[in-house]
């Protein structure tokens, strides 16, 4: 993650144009739209282990290629740059769904929200120290030796990975037909009429929200007239928060309708991200909109784990790679669509309006789950049937 600020703050730094940050965005999530469906049938059949450890080494040795070139250039030209983007979101489209298929198998059913409460916590711990290190290692550093950090953490994850024992699935070993599996998937979640429902709306917000957070950084240096530094600030707090959230999931994790939580965190993200668009476009303004994302970041957490959560529970062990996959697709595949309008739009109307844009997104999902009772009681019939089953 601290290479992945890094690149943003470099382009940020370099260029400062929306076109810049809204096609590396772009770039880096239309390889998850693209392949997601696919890798599914790979992860449930093959060795987990051996997958995670292959996707770090592609971006481990990309990272070497890079640091090479730039040992003898001092600028890294745009493309290179996209490509190096797109690279790492291949890698990165399978080792999400290799994750969250192997949890389920390693954790008790009645702890898997908690526990993903927990897996959440870490990961903010990432998020926050990534933005600040990557902004202080850009400004102290050349690029190539940042880059550079990819390769250690190759090397030190895999020697971890590899003492690490994961379970192997039922439907691991069998051959695998990838247009097949892949469709017996999107089949095995268009099943579940309310996870499916969820899965759409969720696509929704996505095409309303990523345009704005592709802008991020602008909207701190060009509408609050902040510095680097300061867009780094929003990246911090926002993470910050995101580890309070996790907290959160941790104690109320165990909860028997998590469906409120989700619509409430939908809301609150809506408002506080939409709110920042109204504010003024000066210091002052920046001062509140930190305050903001750390509502944003707390519910926003919640919201994600709980429903991860949901999604480990409503499918069998051996079809959950291939539904996270279309799950990951339906996602992914909004934000570049909504992206390819991101940059026109936000030079049109100015960048604090996009903010405005991805706020009536999180309070159009809110209303669509709270007004679709099939949704809104999903997780209490889930509940009930995860202890007959139990039983």
């Amino acid at each position: 993650m601290i290479v992945q600020y890094a690149i943003i703050w470099y382009l940020t730094l370099e260029t400062g144009e929306e076109s810049v940050l809204a096609i590396a965005t772009l770039v880096g999530m239309l390889p998850m739209a693209i392949l997601s469906p696919f890798v599914g049938p790979f992860i449930d059949r093959m060795n987990k282990k051996f997958l995670l450890i292959f996707y770090d080494a592609i971006v481990a040795v990309i990272a070497l290629g890079l640091f090479i070139y730039g040992i003898n250039n001092d600028v890294y030209p745009l493309w290179m740059v996209f490509v190096t983007i797109g690279i790492r979101a291949v890698a990165q489209t399978a080792q999400m769904p290799t994750v969250q298929s192997i949890m389920p198998t390693m954790v008790p059913e009645a702890e898997i929200t908690r526990v993903n409460g927990q897996f959440g916590i870490i990961q903010s711990l990432i998020f926050i120290v990534s933005p600040g290190i990557g902004a202080f290692m850009v400004a102290a550093l050349p690029i190539h030796w940042v880059i550079l950090l990819d390769v250690i953490g190759f090397i030190l994850g895999a020697g971890m990975l590899l003492l690490v024992k994961i379970p192997e699935v039922a439907s691991q070993g069998e051959k695998i037909s990838v247009v097949k599996d892949a469709l017996e998937g999107f089949n095995i979640l268009r099943e579940n009429k309310p996870m499916w429902k969820m899965t759409l709306i969720s696509a929704l917000f996505m095409l309303l929200f990523m345009p704005a957070m592709s802008l991020y950084p602008l909207v701190t240096t060009k509408y609050f007239g902040g510095t680097i530094v300061h867009a780094g600030w929003v990246e911090v707090l926002f993470a910050a928060a995101m580890l309070i959230g996790s907290f959160a999931v941790g104690i109320f994790g165990k909860t028997k309708d998590r469906m409120p939580w989700i619509i409430a965190a939908y809301l609150i993200v809506g408002l506080s991200i939409g709110g920042s668009g109204f504010l003024p476009g000066n210091m002052n303004g920046f001062w509140i909109f930190l305050v903001l994302n750390v509502f944003a970041g707390i519910v926003g957490q919640i919201y994600t784990t709980m429903n991860m959560a949901i999604t480990q529970q409503s499918f069998e062990a051996q079809y959950l790679g291939r539904v996270m996959g279309i799950v990951s697709a339906l996602m992914s595949i909004a934000g570049p669509v909504g992206l390819i309008f991101a940059a026109p739009v936000a030079e049109s109307i100015g960048v604090q309006n996009m903010l405005v844009i991805a706020g009536f997104g999180g309070i159009l999902a809110a209303c669509l789950l709270y007004f679709t009772p099939s949704v809104r009681n999903y997780d209490k019939f889930l509940q009930r049937k995860l202890e007959n089953e139990g039983q």
